[in-house]
């Protein structure tokens, strides 16, 4: 079962993701779901929205022959939610990391775990860049 933070995690990207795809705002984004959106979920749409400019500009440094334009765009959010998380320095890389890993088994993977294992590439890039490791 998955934790309340995995499922706020979970849906902070959904509600990015059809923002993206469909360039309503949040307000609207939200209007998807029939439960409430927890304050934690709120706070990481909302820090990715705020940052998205740092945010992809840091992704893109970080990826090896790739361009964020070639992400897919469920894995595209599920990264910016966890590079925001680890810009914050609130929880611990490791965790970070292995919840976007999970995510992304769960909602990107096509049975070849190469999703899984290249985000997982990208976020340990990502924390190098940022002096986790």
């Amino acid at each position: 079962m998955e934790s309340k933070r995995t499922i706020s995690r979970i849906k902070a990207g959904q509600i990015l993701y059809i923002m993206e795809l469909t360039n309503q705002g949040y307000a609207d984004a939200k209007k998807a779901f029939d439960e409430e959106i927890d304050d934690f979920c709120e706070s990481l749409v909302l820090g990715v929205v705020d940052k998205k400019t740092e945010i992809d500009e840091l992704i893109s440094n970080c990826l090896v022959n790739y361009t964020l334009n070639r992400l897919n765009l469920v894995d595209k959010q599920i990264i910016r939610v966890a590079t925001y998380e680890l810009l914050l320095k609130e929880v611990p890389f490791e965790i970070v990391i292995n919840e976007a890993v999970l995510i992304t088994k769960k909602y990107s993977d096509l049975d070849d775990n190469k999703s899984s294992s290249f985000n997982n590439r990208l976020l340990d890039n990502i924390c190098k860049y940022l002096g986790y490791k």
